[in-house]
């Protein structure tokens, strides 16, 4: 009897032995089967909370959908701040991180990331580190494709000069000044585009020029050139994604360090424009190019 029940025990657990080796392998061979394709795009921002801001997001993203009307379009904000305080709104917006492991999750296989940065300066660099991690875990994506910022090409420089110098108001006089916010990245090397981005302004028009907020030129950097303006007037523009904290604050807040209380101090009358590079179809068809080239390499 005790024999009898030994060989039972024995033949259970060899059965369930066999039945899990069998399960093993069929998971095995399905996740050996070849995956189908599936693109996906993302798009990639620094984020904003200001409302009149997020409607050039939007514009972006039909331009986006209206090109790549089959793909999966999805958005991430980098900045950690802007999506805890959408959070709080009730708001859900991913990071680039989060939303690349959602894609993969889904099955997705190719993505290519459209980077609305303006430079290819830290952020631009952790977010193309980042996203290249995807395709090296396992079961990750077969390739991730990160577009250009807007400055990456001398044709670009000469494109996004252009175009902005296009959007000045046709009221501005020859001899009235253009003073354009850029962000700036003084700890990173690309801070130098916007040295070049200026001298192309300067080129086209030799009143147009471009400040950083924290980067070079600085505003103390191009005030001497804008003293010596024979007009005591000044167009201030920003020279961001969308005209959102920098513009309405740095830019032509009422606060006495802000671009146009220094600039009245010195006095100078400021139009202010409020119109981000975003806004403008001409820069965004830059970014366009560039999310188009690597689409196509997918």
């Amino acid at each position: 009897m005790e024999g009898k029940g030994m060989n039972r025990r024995f033949n259970v657990v060899f059965g369930l032995m066999v039945f899990a080796v069998l399960l093993a392998s069929h998971s095995f061979a399905a996740h050996g089967e070849k995956q189908a394709d599936k693109k996906a795009i993302l798009i990639v921002a620094f984020g904003t909370t200001v409302p009149e801001a997020q409607k050039v997001f939007d514009g972006i993203d039909q331009r986006v959908r209206k090109e790549f009307r089959n793909t999966e379009i999805r958005w991430g904000y980098t900045s950690s701040i802007v999506r805890a305080k959408l959070a709080r709104q009730g708001k859900v917006l991913d990071s680039p991180e989060v939303a690349l492991a959602k894609l993969m999750d889904e099955h997705y296989t190719h993505v290519a990331i459209l980077s609305l940065h303006t430079i290819p300066g830290e952020e631009f660099h952790d977010l193309y580190r980042n996203s290249r991690l995807f395709e090296q875990m396992a079961g990750g994506f077969k390739k991730v494709a990160v577009a250009p910022p807007l400055l990456s090409s001398h044709d670009d420089m000469v494109r996004v000069a252009k175009a902005v110098i296009g959007h000045v108001p046709r009221e501005r006089k020859p001899e009235e000044t253009v003073l354009l916010m850029g962000h700036g990245s003084e700890k990173h090397p690309a801070d130098a585009l916007y040295s070049a981005l200026n001298q192309a302004f300067t080129e086209l028009d030799p009143n147009v020029r471009l400040a950083t907020v924290s980067g070079y030129p600085s505003l103390q950097d191009v005030m001497p050139k804008i003293a010596k303006s024979k007009s005591g007037k000044v167009y201030l523009m920003p020279f961001m994604l969308v005209a959102g904290d920098h513009a309405m604050n740095d830019m032509a807040g009422d606060e006495p360090d802000s671009w146009k209380s220094i600039l009245k101090g010195k006095g100078h009358h400021c139009e202010i424009v409020m119109k981000g590079t975003g806004e403008y179809p001409e820069i965004v068809d830059v970014w366009m190019d560039h999310l188009r080239a690597v689409y196509t390499g997918l």
